[in-house]
């Protein structure tokens, strides 16, 4: 697999789409933190890390019966890297929905870093 990422947003997005509600990927720090993020947003109910395996059992958060996410996509591939400015970060949906953007502090959303004045890579828009 080239782009663990874009794995990850794919499962969430097709779960989303059928109503599944508990979604399992591999494990990596990187789709954790990304994850972390989406819980700490309120895209998903909780996640944890399952002991056999590795995976990650993520469940996704329901507003009267539809999933919480409405549009995921990947920005920044491997082959195309999205890089900007702190003057230059998206602002999803109006500011209704965030980018994750990789920092040199680490993952964070579009708002973090823009309160940080810090500009990165953006790894995926949510809404």
């Amino acid at each position: 697999m080239t782009d663990p990422i874009s794995d990850l947003l794919t499962r969430l997005r097709n779960a989303a789409a059928v109503k599944h509600w508990e979604v399992t990927a591999p494990y990596s720090k990187l789709k954790e933190a990304v994850v972390k993020i989406l819980v700490a947003e309120g895209y998903l109910e909780q996640y944890e890390r399952a002991a056999e395996g590795g995976d990650l059992v993520m469940t996704l958060k329901q507003v009267d019966g539809t999933a919480a996410i409405k549009v995921i996509r990947r920005v920044s591939t491997p082959g195309r890297r999205v890089y900007v400015k702190r003057s230059k970060l998206p602002r999803v949906v109006n500011d209704y929905g965030i980018a994750i953007v990789s920092t040199s502090q680490g993952l964070m959303t579009n708002r973090e870093a823009r309160k940080k004045s810090l500009g990165g890579e953006i790894i995926c828009e949510v809404a």
